[in-house]
Parts: structure tokens; sequence; C-alpha cells
């Protein structure tokens, strides 16, 4: 992500080379030797700081909403990440409340009361892991 006025804000597509030359504004990135000039908790915080000028970022798409977010502009830089899945975790014992359930159907919409049910019961993590080995997550 870069503010509109920035010199990535035309490109679709960029490299590790041409985000390494800039300022970044980021979360924690393992292994990597960045300049980086800010780390912010929150996505909306990085995206003030990019917003501001102050560097350019790396952030999930799913943080990004065009409607907000009009005064900056993102490019594909999938090519240069390796894929994360974010996963929510809870002891098998909790007794979960339907606020909870509504939750984590907020957090991924394939995981339905049902859904959920279905995999506490399974009995181990390997079979949960198969049960979702299918499943097609959805992009924004």
């Amino acid at each position: 992500m870069v503010n509109l006025d920035h010199h990535l804000a035309n490109k679709s597509h960029i490299t590790i080379e041409e985000l390494a030359a800039y300022p970044i504004v980021t979360y924690t990135l393992d292994g990597l030797t960045l300049r980086i000039v800010f780390t912010a908790t929150d996505a909306d915080m990085i995206k003030t700081y990019v917003c501001q000028g102050l560097g350019v970022s790396v952030i999930a798409r799913m943080a990004v909403d065009p409607l907000q977010d009009s005064e900056m502009t993102t490019m594909d830089a999938r090519d240069i990440f390796i894929y994360r899945t974010t996963k929510i975790g809870f002891r098998r014992s909790t007794f979960l409340h339907s606020y909870m359930y509504d939750f984590i159907q907020l957090f991924a919409l394939h995981l339905t009361h049902d859904v959920v049910d279905n995999a506490i019961v399974l009995g181990s993590n390997e079979d949960i892991e198969a049960m979702f080995k299918r499943v097609k997550l959805p992009e924004k």
C-alpha cells in the first residue's frame, strides 16, 4: 500500500527490490533487513502513516477498504511473501456462547455453528485439518 502521490502508485505489481528501496511502515517481517521507520499494532495505524507519506507498507488485502482508503492505492505483492493462514483456537471443553459462534463466523464465513460443532467432536487436530483440507478459503 502506498499513498496516491508515491512513485509506486501507478504500478500494479512490484518486486522485493522495489519495496526495499522505500521506508517501510509495517508489522514485523522475519528474516528481512528493511528500512523500517514505524511499526504499528494494527492496519488502521499503518494506513494513517502511509497516507501521511511516511513510507510504504505491506498489509493484508482484507485490511483495505477501497472506499475508506481512497487516498491510497495497492499493488499485488503476493509473489514475494509466503502465504499465511490465521486460525482461531479454543479449548475443547470450552462452552461456546452464541456470541462466540457469531465472532467465529464473522472471522470466517464458512465456519457456521454446525461446522464448528462438527470440528469440536473430532478426535484430534489432524482430523480437524483433514476436515478443512478441501475448503477453498474466500479471498477479498
